[in-house]
């Protein structure tokens, strides 16, 4: 198990980038627009540094939904390889097949 603190800063990462991601990408957009006057992209850009850096989506891990294990997670199954192959070897994921050889 991973440390109960680190999945809950995980936790509220992404409740926080929910919240902002309409506000982020639009004063992205501008920041980004050629056409747009520079003091007007400049003024988009210190808007967006005022954010909180925890609402940026680089700041997600991705985080095994069992064990909150940080590495080796598969998306599809949002599952760590080792959960993954603990209920793969007792048949409760369906559509998997593990082969042992």
């Amino acid at each position: 198990m991973a440390k109960k603190s680190a999945v809950e800063r995980n936790k509220s990462n992404r409740k926080l980038h929910v919240q902002q991601a309409a506000k982020r990408a639009r004063l992205k957009a501008i920041a980004m627009n050629r056409s747009l006057p520079i003091e007007e992209r400049f003024a988009a850009q210190l808007k967006m540094q005022k954010l909180p850096k925890n609402g940026a989506k680089e700041r997600i891990r991705n985080r095994c939904e069992l064990t909150g294990r940080p590495r080796g997670v598969y998306r599809k199954f949002k599952l760590s390889r080792i959960a993954l192959r603990a209920l793969g070897s007792t048949g409760q994921i369906p559509g998997l097949v593990k082969s042992s050889w």
